[in-house]
């Protein structure tokens, strides 16, 4: 079944995971989505993540989740640019996520990276998802 919004999927798998107190959680292999969980493993909101390669040609990723006494570290997770709506931004227009607590994850020319790098950069992009 072709899937329109890889990204989307992805999101939506790690927060019913943490809905369910789930400790891994598996999405289909693509660059994209690895640049996406480098993101989230940098900044601390995932523990980790490791490609699965399958007989038949395709990859997965299994994705670690990260608790703290409980409670899901991501508390909210929301894709903001989708592919019937896509949200671009220069560098000036980057969002603040929680006033700074959270990160909007962008993808730039120079890759894709947290809004606060994106501003060390000085470049702007797509906005594809906000975490907190």
């Amino acid at each position: 079944m072709p899937l329109n919004d890889p990204i989307g999927d992805m999101i939506s798998r790690i927060r019913n995971a943490q809905e369910r107190s789930k400790s891994k959680v598996s999405t289909p292999g693509s660059r994209l989505r690895a640049r996406v969980l480098e993101v989230l493993k940098s900044e601390g909101y995932i523990r980790g993540y490791s490609s699965v390669e399958h007989k038949n040609g395709r990859s997965e990723f299994e994705i670690e989740l990260k608790y703290f006494d409980g409670a899901p570290v991501i508390r909210e997770i929301s894709r903001v640019s989708k592919p019937g709506r896509r949200v671009y931004s220069s560098v000036d227009g980057l969002p603040r996520v929680n006033n700074g607590l959270g990160v909007a994850i962008v993808s730039t020319p120079k890759g894709v990276m947290a809004d606060h790098e994106a501003r060390d950069a000085n470049v702007g992009g797509e906005i594809l998802c906000t975490v907190f």
